[in-house]
């Protein structure tokens, strides 16, 4: 019997930093891309009404993760893993690039950019780090190998938004974008490196007679989503109405990903006896991770909106001069006569107005999205010791039950928003920015209880030859829940009750738990006849 290590892997390393550098540039350019497009014109924004901006962040953020079922097929058949995350970290920092050239034809080529290239690099980064802990000895430290590698990425998540604030604040938007891109070119060098590390775990498997042909995915896959793509572009119309699904978007985005699930469906219809239930378990919990992924990613909208405009942002006079060192502040001064006041003075109390021409100090709306990848850190290392106290008294619960777990707790989260705009008289007054601290604690600890086990489990049930496909399954559950994202928030913008939101995200996020509590122990056991352990 083979004898668990003391360490991970030396290429757990690698990736933990590839990863935590990629990360960096994607979420400062997601931290601050809801702020560009709303922000005005003069400023160097692109002017946008806050329920465009909803559209397009909930589409940009879907077809980031959506693409990842192409990147995962052409790595898994084609390419090997290696040299597809290489072109995915170039085309991504291309991207970013492209971000600091000002106007909307260089934002629309940009993200198109940072969509193709997410979807080559995101899979299989993931499926690199499963495949170096599937020898015997190390396959008991999965779960805490893609803990440590998520803490990698929230690493470079909490310090890019701090970069963020300070460039946009000193030089503008375009430097800010651009440190985006630097920060990928980095992480694309690190990885480079360590081609020796990462060989023997880039091995292409073999096809199975079951598993379809290459050419025959592109016609009964890639064809069909353009064609349901151009059909939910048009259908709305034929019952004369301009769109079905609250924008043409919208619309568009979720009939192109009906072949997809089409081709999932039909993956574990076709699907030997021996694979069918560990992809039959896969597919229903990407299904029910939806709900996280809707709320979660409300992070880059709706909890940056309450942020914006109902969070009271001033720095204590104390604080001001430590603030402005680091660049994370905005200064708003009272309007004169006839100028138009700053959104921030709306529902601001009188008591706490400035005297006309002095400026306020705040905290940059962006600094706030640095909450949820400090929690990450903070909590990672005591999640993990709790793991391994009830590990070693054999009460550590299953990778299913950690996520049902963390969908639960992700519901508790929304009620805090709930209690927020009680508080706020319905958005009529700011309130503490300890609500939005509170929340993103609660979410995160759902967070670590859900998201890094789901890439260990997609890791463990996966045929090994659809390892990255598998991975692309549980991005596009993802995709699809982003996209959810934009249109709740695109639904709020639209309704005067600002606790709506947050209604709808309580009731799915306790539905969804519920679902996948009651198919745990079935999970749970396929799990243990494909592993030997839940």
């Amino acid at each position: 019997m083979s004898r668990t290590p003391r360490v991970h892997p030396k290429g757990l390393y690698l990736l933990f930093f590839t990863e935590m550098w990629e990360r960096f540039g994607y979420y400062l350019m997601l931290g601050i891309l809801f702020l560009y497009m709303i922000g005005g014109i003069d400023g160097g924004g692109l002017g946008l009404d806050e329920g465009s901006a909803h559209d397009i962040y909930g589409t940009y953020i879907a077809l980031v993760y959506l693409t990842p079922f192409v990147g995962g097929l052409l790595a898994d058949r084609v390419f090997g893993y290696r040299r597809t995350i290489i072109f995915g970290g170039a085309t991504m920092a291309a991207g970013y690039l492209t971000l600091a050239i000002p106007g909307p034809t260089a934002f629309y080529l940009a993200l198109g950019l940072v969509i193709v290239g997410n979807g080559f690099f995101k899979p299989n980064i993931s499926t690199l780090l499963g495949n170096l802990y599937n020898k015997p000895e190390y396959v008991k430290l999965k779960d805490r190998g893609y803990n440590i590698f998520y803490m990698g990425i929230n690493i470079g998540a909490f310090v890019c938004n701090f970069v963020a604030a300070w460039l946009r604040n000193e030089y503008g938007w375009g430097y800010a974008f651009a440190a985006a891109g630097v920060g990928m070119l980095i992480g694309l060098a690190i990885f480079i490196s360590g081609k020796s590390t990462l060989e023997e775990a880039d091995q292409l498997k073999p096809v199975q007679k079951e598993d379809m042909p290459l050419s025959r995915i592109y016609t009964t896959i890639f064809i069909p989503v353009l064609a349901f793509a151009v059909l939910g572009y048009f259908v709305a119309g034929l019952f004369g109405a301009q769109d079905l699904l609250g924008s043409k978007s919208n619309d568009v985005f979720l009939f192109a990903c009906i072949p997809v699930v089409y081709y999932y469906l039909g993956l574990y219809l076709k699907a030997s006896v021996e694979d069918k239930r560990s992809i039959g378990s896969l597919l229903y919990i990407f299904g029910v991770v939806i709900v996280f992924w809707a709320i979660f990613h409300q992070n880059g909208n709706v909890l940056t909106a309450w942020a914006e405009r109902f969070t009271d942002r001033e720095v204590p006079a104390a604080m001001t001069g430590m603030v402005q060192a680091i660049g994370a502040d905005q200064v708003v001064a009272m309007p004169g006569a006839g100028e138009t006041a700053d959104v921030y003075l709306e529902n601001l109390e009188e008591a706490a107005m400035p005297q006309e021409g002095s400026p306020l100090v705040l905290v940059s709306t962006e600094i706030f999205q640095s909450l949820n990848p400090f929690f990450v850190v903070l909590l990672t290392p005591l999640i993990l010791v709790l793991w391994g106290f009830l590990a070693k008294r054999d009460r550590e619960p299953s990778t299913p039950a950690k996520i049902a777990l963390g969908l639960f707790i992700t519901g508790l989260s929304t009620l805090v928003m709930i209690m927020a705009v009680k508080a706020s008289g319905n958005g009529a007054m700011k309130v503490s920015a300890w609500w939005l601290v509170s929340t993103y604690a609660v979410i995160t600890f759902g967070e670590l209880c859900l998201s890094p086990m789901g890439l260990s489990l997609v890791s463990k049930l996966s045929p090994p030859r659809l390892t990255a496909l598998m991975m692309g399954g549980w991005f596009m559950s993802t995709a699809i829940g982003n996209k959810l994202s934009g249109v709740l928030g695109h639904m709020g913008s639209d309704s005067d009750d600002k606790a709506l939101v947050f209604y709808l995200n309580f009731a799915g996020a306790m539905a969804s738990a519920l679902l996948l509590y009651l198919a745990v122990r079935t999970i749970r056991n396929v799990m243990v006849e494909k592993t030997g352990h839940a």
